[in-house]
């Protein structure tokens, strides 16, 4: 079962559902480990981002599993770097 997140509707602010497996991985976190997750949280869905820096990366990709990344992001209306961290934000919330 994957993660769900949701926007309060007349807040605006995410609502975080998590799965059995996530809970049952969080309580094997310290209390310190709970805390910076649970911030890290605010700040990729807040956008009240510490550092609004970007990071440059190089990073080979077969060349036929670019060009059908592309293509499938382009389908969906999205330039293919958005869809990258799109697709990075996502994961490290799961």
């Amino acid at each position: 079962m994957k993660k769900q997140i949701k926007y309060h509707k007349k807040i605006k602010r995410p609502i975080h559902y998590f799965s059995e497996e996530s809970l049952k991985n969080g309580q094997k976190l310290t209390p310190m480990e709970i805390i910076r997750y649970l911030e890290d949280f605010k700040t990729l869905h807040l956008g009240k981002e510490v550092s609004k820096k970007s990071e440059s990366i190089s990073i080979k990709i077969p060349e036929l599993l670019f060009t059908v990344f592309k293509r499938k992001a382009e389908l969906e209306g999205i330039p293919y770097q958005t869809k990258i961290k799109k697709l990075m934000k996502e994961w490290t919330l799961h």
